[in-house]
């Protein structure tokens, strides 16, 4: 019998009171003197610390190592650039799993493989066998001389951020690697872990740091955590375990690779992987899946079970190996991979502002392979010692999409919450009253005793009010221009008179503002503005042959969703189905700005020369929606020149659309190709969209415009919502009689509102030399993941705000800063001493907790009339008339 080992932390382990046992050849600790539940529970609430040492560490370098890894790897290995990392498997030729692992590629010539304990000398004995072919791979074994400590919890990113000397951590995504220095020694730290938890890291330290680093990382508030706790959390959180969900089944037949959820993470079918071990079987089972998720007929025996997580009622516990049996307690349909009681945290509130209570349940939560007919929603039974327990197939035991917590998903508390909402109902009559009183409550509130600063968010003068809710509101005014009529608008409906003659006008004042030849007004909203050009672009690329498949933008450059990019500009958003999959890095073909290393809510002109020669873009974006900047318009359009690159550049301004002028910029005179925009945030119309081009008949931009109207009508809209067509009309009267004023008094209240925060000691964003902000935006930083909180407490005392989260988190639920803006409330009137005033009163909230309510209605109730509008003479008159027919 081979000697146990032992990891360079066993005597550590020790000292700390660990039980020690057998584990795949090493003597492991399952846990501390706390115990499995507590090690569980501070992971997720705190941070736990794993010693993962025993884990095998393989490198692989040399000239053929990429050819290799695609062979041997189920997933990509092109696609990561040095300082990232993927989840893959090790297939064996029939589909099945030799082993599950990941791969890091911290450095540009090598390439680091983690496989599990049980399975590292089996997998570096095929590896070797593979290698055979290929002489120009240099593989190493470091597992000896390199520790792996694994950092899982919400707190790990404050304890890393403590114990960093020197470089920076990993980008906060998942799979981000970086290289820094801790303890005066290299340590390769990643964003990864087996947990569940959505704030991670793993640590690649040398051997004689080892210990040390174990130390420092506990000095600093980590909780040491055992096997028994890894094994919980992974099982909680729906992760495979080799030996169980991947390997052999109780049978000893193979379970496929794609019977596991994760194969759709970890098996890419790319053409640069060229042929794979196992790629006939995989594909053959990818098609499988592929009709299950459609619910297409199925080929039979390529998946006949599936492992799917589920939830055991009461405190029967679904040990690995019982029976799951169908719903008529009959009929076997599979059986228990992983299962057992795991804790889990109370909380009392509602949504980002629950809080913990300090209480813990426990709940049986297990993983089943099931027959692959079956479906999340299911009933099953579980046979637990020869009594069934009920259970539910379910998506999920654990959801970590909303950092820095992972959140437990109680099925049985989600039944009981919506039986508890099922009410008789009421009398139409009495809801229809019940909606008007709060209607009328909620303005009231939001009108007259709040004080809104969110940036997006602006109240219409009375007279595009009124305006917005007259006869047009109801109607319709289709039209399109035909060629057999030399051009001219027809309408498909009568008595489209007046709403003609309103587009037109609208047309003619916002080409005044923002200075250009062709607006298109029909748009409804500034994603629908977006999604119209993109179209418009696709249609122009796409117009030499329309009998071939279509195809998208080859590569387009932006701001980056979490460096304060629009939604509407993203992958995610608009921009989805416009954009080319890169095939290299399995995502779409998009490249973000670079922003300056000491103001992330810059763009870095200098590096946005190599950025943009590479990719070699067909489209770049600008514009934000957390924006406190000028856009770098003239210097990209310089740049493009300079590198001979077609490109078009498109200014999203829906943020700044009504600070367009000498004031802050004036996108077309810079270089602009396509401005696009909402009309119902600085610029102070109804909410709707805009795309704006300054374009002729003669110029070659001219049939991108031609296509911009095609999706426009018939492409994006039917009705166009007239009435408020006819509100912007008067707003746009409104913009272009008091912009200069209304745009001087924005910028200088937002600087005044930003100096002011700072001096009362809140950490506000941006360049101090500037006044933090060139726009209507204020961005104050509150610390990690309290931004909602803050939101929260500041809502409670009537100043509406919203959070945001930054470059340096994971997500909005994470966020830590407030994002604000001044331009609503500007224009009911307040200057730059009332937002000093503001300041204090938000201070004494965020920073004091001090109850300011009564404060901040008495501050609102001096601004209650709006500004920079046409109001009373002859226009009040018009408006009594027009508020008399409603």
């Amino acid at each position: 019998m081979s000697k146990l080992q032992r990891t360079v932390l066993y005597d550590k382990h020790l000292a700390l009171g660990a039980k020690i046992v057998e584990f795949a050849g090493w003597q492991m600790p399952v846990q501390y003197a706390e115990g499995i539940v507590a090690e569980h529970l501070k992971t997720r609430r705190f941070a736990g610390l794993f010693d993962v040492s025993h884990m095998g560490r393989f490198t692989f370098r040399g000239a053929d190592a990429l050819t290799f890894l695609q062979r041997a790897l189920t997933n990509n290995a092109a696609a990561l650039d040095p300082g990232q990392a993927q989840y893959t498997m090790i297939p064996d030729e029939s589909g099945g799993a030799i082993d599950d692992a990941y791969l890091y590629r911290f450095f540009e010539d090598e390439y680091l493989l983690v496989v599990n304990a049980a399975n590292r000398e089996k997998d570096w004995e095929h590896f070797q066998r593979e290698r055979r072919a290929s002489r120009a791979v240099e593989m190493s074994n470091v597992s000896e001389e390199l520790a792996m400590l694994s950092l899982q919890g919400p707190l790990s990113k404050e304890i890393m951020t403590g114990v960093t000397e020197a470089g920076t951590l990993p980008e906060p995504q998942r799979n981000a690697l970086s290289v820094v220095t801790i303890a005066g020694r290299r340590v390769l730290v990643s964003r990864t872990g087996y947990t569940g938890e959505p704030v991670c890291f793993e640590l690649f330290a040398p051997r004689d740091i080892a210990v040390a680093l174990w130390d420092l990382l506990i000095s600093k508030g980590a909780t040491p955590a055992g096997l028994g706790a890894r094994d919980t959390l992974r099982l909680e959180a729906g992760l495979p375990l080799y030996g169980h969900e991947l390997g052999t089944d109780l049978e000893g037949k193979e379970i496929p690779i794609f019977a596991c959820p994760l194969a759709r993470f970890a098996v890419s079918f790319s053409a640069l992987k060229g042929d794979f071990i196992g790629k006939a079987a995989l594909q053959r089972q990818h098609e499988e899946a592929e009709r299950m998720r459609l619910r297409e007929p199925l080929r039979g025996g390529i998946l006949p079970r599936l492992v799917m997580p589920i939830a055991v009622a009461g405190r029967a516990i679904a040990r690995a190996g019982s029976a799951v049996l169908a719903a008529n307690g009959v009929d076997r349909v599979g059986y228990v991979t992983s299962g057992t009681m795991v804790p889990y945290w109370k909380t009392r509130g509602a949504k980002l502002t629950a809080e913990f209570t300090g209480e813990t349940a426990m709940r049986p939560v297990g993983m089943a392979l099931i027959d692959s007919i079956s479906r999340p929603g299911d009933s099953i039974h579980v046979d637990v010692r020869g009594r069934l327990a009920e259970a539910l197939i379910v998506h999920a035991n654990l959801r970590s999409e909303a950092p820095p917590y992972a959140r437990p998903i109680i099925h049985d508390v989600l039944k009981a919450h919506r039986a508890a909402h099922v009410k008789p109902p009421a009398p139409a009559i009495v809801k229809a009253a019940a909606l008007l009183d709060r209607a009328a409550d909620n303005t009231i509130w939001r009108q007259r005793e709040c004080i809104n600063l969110i940036p997006s968010e602006m109240t219409l003068s009375p007279a595009a009010r009124m305006l917005s809710i007259m006869d047009p509101s109801f109607r319709y005014a289709e039209h399109r221009p035909m060629l057999a009529f030399r051009n001219a608008e027809i309408f498909y409906y009568q008595g489209t008179d007046f709403i003609e003659s309103v587009e037109r006008m609208l047309e003619r004042e916002l080409r005044t503002y923002l200075g250009c030849q062709e607006v298109e007004t029909r748009i409804i909203s500034g994603q629908m503005a977006n999604t119209a050009v993109f179209g418009a672009l696709l249609d122009r690329i796409n117009q030499a042959d329309r009998s071939v498949e279509p195809r998208r933008l080859r590569r387009v450059v932006n701001n980056a969703l979490l460096r304060g990019g629009h939604l509407s500009a993203q992958p995610m958003g608009a921009l989805r189905d416009f954009v080319a999959h890169d095939p290299r890095t399995n995502g779409p073909a998009v490249t973000h700005f670079p922003v300056m290393a000491d103001n992330p809510y810059r763009i870095d002109v200098t590096a946005c020369r190599e950025a943009i020669a590479a990719a070699k873009p067909e489209l770049i974006i600008f514009g934000k929606s957390m924006v406190l900047h000028k856009e770098p318009v003239k210097e990209v359009r310089a740049l493009v020149t300079e590198l001979g690159i077609e490109t078009v550049i498109m200014y999203d301004m829906a943020h700044v659309l009504g600070l367009v002028g000498p004031h802050f910029q004036e996108p077309f005179k810079e270089g602009a190709d396509v401005v696009t925009g909402s009309t119902h945030k600085t610029f102070f119309g109804t909410q709707r969209g805009v795309v704006a081009m300054n374009a002729t008949p003669a110029d070659a931009d001219w049939t991108l415009w031609k296509a911009v109207r095609r999706r426009a009508f018939p492409g994006a809209v039917s009705n166009h919502h007239l009435g408020t067509l006819l509100g912007l009309l008067m707003a746009a009267y409104e913009m272009n009689h008091f912009r200069d004023q209304y745009q001087t008094r924005v910028i200088a209240n937002a600087k005044a509102f930003a100096r002011a925060l700072k001096r009362c000691r809140l950490h506000v964003a941006g360049d101090e030399s500037i006044g933090f902000t060139e726009t209507h935006q204020v961005v104050v930083e509150v610390g990690y993941a309290k931004g909602p909180a803050a939101a929260q407490r500041l809502e409670e005392n009537n100043i509406i705000v919203n959070y945001q989260a930054t470059g340096d988190e994971e997500g909005f639920t994470a966020a830590g800063v407030l994002r604000m803006g001044v331009a609503e409330m500007t224009r009911f009137g307040m200057q730059e001493a009332d937002f000093e005033s503001l300041a204090e009163l938000m201070a004494d909230v965020i920073l004091c907790g001090r109850s300011a309510k009564e404060e901040v209605k008495a501050l609102r109730s001096r601004f209650l009339d709006m500004q920079f509008c046409f109001t009373g003479g002859e226009i009040g008159s018009r408006i009594e008339r027009l508020h008399g027919l409603v």
